[in-house]
């Protein structure tokens, strides 16, 4: 028989119940509709269920939000030695999941539930980590190098090792002949390779490339101030109260709405607060009005009010990559030249070798002396291939990490030369250097176009159409995921395409891949932004999610006429879910946040206007507006919707801003 597990937690002053049943190792939420949205992603429930996941899974890995813990993993593993390297990858995917779990609690968690000393210690706790792993790293390879000689090709007599995981691809190559002519190699069934200046092909050195697919050099984000994300209220009503309050607040305001037309209507914020007074209105100036914007979910996203006088350290030189304009994809590559450490001989049935005091050495080139510190050395070309697992839309720039300005850098690289259908490229530095790829972070914005269209009982395809890209991503009940993604005709990024996750990690996933839809807290500076007020901007995303269930929500050219305190957008009932929507089908509407309104203008008319359109009234929200030509069919079916599938369709409009950057 399975087991039922009750847990009981508080969100304000009252008492909720969520009872999780399990099954072997699955985990079915039984009554979580039944819950306020707020109450589904606080906190404490978070955190039964990530600890339910972590006493499923059983394989003794360290809870990484608990120091205790974490610091107890990495002080055993260090304490560990003479690990050879298949071990060290294979150990490495387990850290590197705890590092995911890390950031994850960074991103996900609402702003104003992270505290400064948390996100510190998970900040930490990331960086102590990468940091161990990399220190494992160079000990395992130290390890390998002490017995390079049992590696030793048959034709060139030269040490060669490639071990390829998910996420490292690690290759070495040791030069034991010390053969001035071998001074090029291309490692076998990976195109990585190299060419050496003379004088390094005949010193004991090994070159190692190591290939990290991820990320672990680059300064880590800073986490959102909460003044930028707008804080979700304490508690909130069953969909089923939500609705009969806003109709109780539309008989109310309607009849003003419709006689004067005023602003101080009745806004979605005044049936979704704590104590849900039924003869509570919103009074307040529309200026007012932008700021403390109450949203469902507590994603973090891209500023809604953009401050021109940010202080900021200004980028003086033309040689340093700006982060919040470009971002690294593809990973990392490491590419260091290594002293060999003296081989084991046999003499006489013994195996004797020499024990160095000193661990892994790297080799230095250019030489380090004052006398030669004007002096031309020959450059050292590399070959390097791309990820398959990432799209680089135009060609990327390749930077190097500075170390001691804890920057990447585009100096000391020349001569680059890219072959993008074989994914591959190669190059020349002065110097050995760890490298990355550098592209663009706003290529693919604004949007050309966006769509929101209903598939079935909680669920519905988003389309956003880019320059370069259609990116279609797929909702359904509380996950969603990316369902193709097209760039020049072609699909793309078959490793994430129908893999159902959740709203955070599908984000992460597709930046990490170099498809990056989802502004930053700086994207308005690089971006030509169709700016709107929070007040309308976000209370739009809020609405849409309500009754995206069964109504089909796209892009309007008017909204770049409409100014900053109107959203323009087309909405249609949708309830055939097989069909696309025909373009007469469509109609226009406007909202502010505070009063929405059908338009009498179409998408093909000559020149924008407010005029409201025949027949048609004005309304306190979206949700009402919508009723006036929408079916009982329709409307049913928005009632019947969980909470959970609103949830992450308002989380993915959040992410994308799609009124403000298209």
């Amino acid at each position: 028989m399975p087991r039922v597990l009750a847990f009981t937690a508080s969100s304000g002053k009252e008492f909720h119940r969520l009872t999780v049943r399990c099954v072997k190792k699955n985990f079915l939420l039984l009554v979580l509709n039944l819950l306020p949205i707020n109450f589904i992603r606080c906190p404490l429930v978070l955190v039964l269920w990530e600890k339910w996941e972590q006493y499923m899974q059983c394989d003794g890995s360290p809870d990484p939000a608990v120091p205790q813990e974490i610091n107890t993993f990495m002080t055993l593993w260090q304490e560990s030695k003479n690990e050879d390297i298949e071990f060290v990858i294979k150990k490495g995917n387990q850290v590197l999941n705890l590092i995911e779990k890390l950031e994850f609690l960074l991103l996900d968690t609402p702003p104003n539930e992270l505290t400064a000393e948390t996100v510190v210690q998970y900040q930490e706790s990331i960086l102590e980590l990468q940091g161990l792993l990399q220190q494992k790293y160079n000990e395992a390879t130290g390890h390998l190098l002490k017995k390079a000689n049992t590696y030793a090709d048959s034709d060139s007599g030269n040490m060669e090792v490639v071990v390829k995981d998910k996420n490292v691809t690690f290759c070495i190559w040791g030069n034991l002949k010390k053969n001035p002519r071998f001074k090029n190699h291309m490692f076998s069934d990976i195109e990585n390779g190299f060419d050496l200046p003379k004088t390094v092909a005949a010193s004991d050195v090994a070159i190692r490339i190591l290939h990290t697919h991820y990320d672990h050099i680059s300064p880590l984000p800073c986490i959102p101030a909460p003044h930028v994300t707008v804080g979700a209220p304490e508690s909130k009503p069953k969909l089923t109260v939500l609705y009969d309050m806003a109709e109780k607040e539309e008989q109310k305001g309607g009849e003003d709405l419709i006689t004067d037309g005023r602003k101080s209507a009745i806004s979605f914020k005044d049936y979704t607060e704590n104590n849900f007074d039924e003869n509570e209105t919103l009074e307040e100036e529309s200026d007012k009005k932008s700021e403390n914007v109450s949203i469902i979910s507590g994603v973090q996203a891209a500023p809604l009010q953009m401050t021109p006088d940010e202080k900021e350290e200004e980028i003086t030189d033309e040689n340093v990559v700006d982060l919040h304009q470009f971002t690294p994809v593809g990973g990392v590559y490491l590419i260091d030249a290594l002293k060999l450490p003296p081989q084991a001989k046999q003499i006489k049935g013994w195996t004797m070798v020499e024990l160095l005091d000193e661990g892994l050495e790297t080799y230095p080139y250019p030489p380090e002396s004052e006398e030669t510190e004007d002096a031309t050395y020959p450059r050292i070309g590399v070959t390097l291939q791309l990820l398959n697992s990432v799209v680089f839309f135009e060609e990327p720039v390749v930077a190097r990490w500075d170390s001691p300005g804890k920057q990447w850098k585009t100096d000391g690289i020349s001569g680059i030369k890219y072959k993008m259908k074989e994914k591959q490229i190669s190059l020349e530095m002065d110097a050995f250097y760890t490298i990355t790829l550098i592209q663009d972070a706003h290529l693919n914005m604004p949007y050309q176009s966006w769509e929101l269209r209903p598939k079935g009982t909680d669920e519905l395809l988003f389309t956003v159409v880019t320059a370069f890209a259609e990116v279609q991503m797929q909702i359904k009940d509380n996950q969603c995921m990316l369902s193709s993604l097209l760039v020049v005709g072609s699909e793309q990024l078959a490793h994430l395409t129908g893999k159902w996750t959740s709203p955070v990690n599908l984000t992460v996933a597709l930046k990490k891949a170099g498809v990056n839809i989802f502004p930053s807290d700086y994207s308005h500076k690089y971006v030509c932004v169709n700016e709107k007020t929070p007040l309308a901007e976000v209370i739009t995303y809020q609405q849409m999610a309500l009754v995206a269930s069964a109504f089909a929500f796209s892009w309007s050219k008017w909204n770049l006429a409409s100014g900053q305190d109107q959203v323009v957008f087309k909405v249609s009932e949708h309830l055939n879910t097989d069909a696309v929507v025909a373009d007469e089908d469509w109609s226009l509407c406007m909202f502010n946040g505070q009063r929405a309104q059908r338009l009498r203008i179409s998408e093909t008319s000559e020149a924008f206007s407010t005029d409201l359109a025949s027949n048609t009234e004005f309304h306190s929200t979206l949700y009402h507006l919508i009723k006036d030509f929408a079916t009982e069919a329709a409307i049913e079916k928005v009632k019947k919707t969980s909470c959970l599938f609103i949830d992450v369709v308002y989380q993915l409009l959040i992410a994308t801003r799609v009124l403000t950057y298209s």
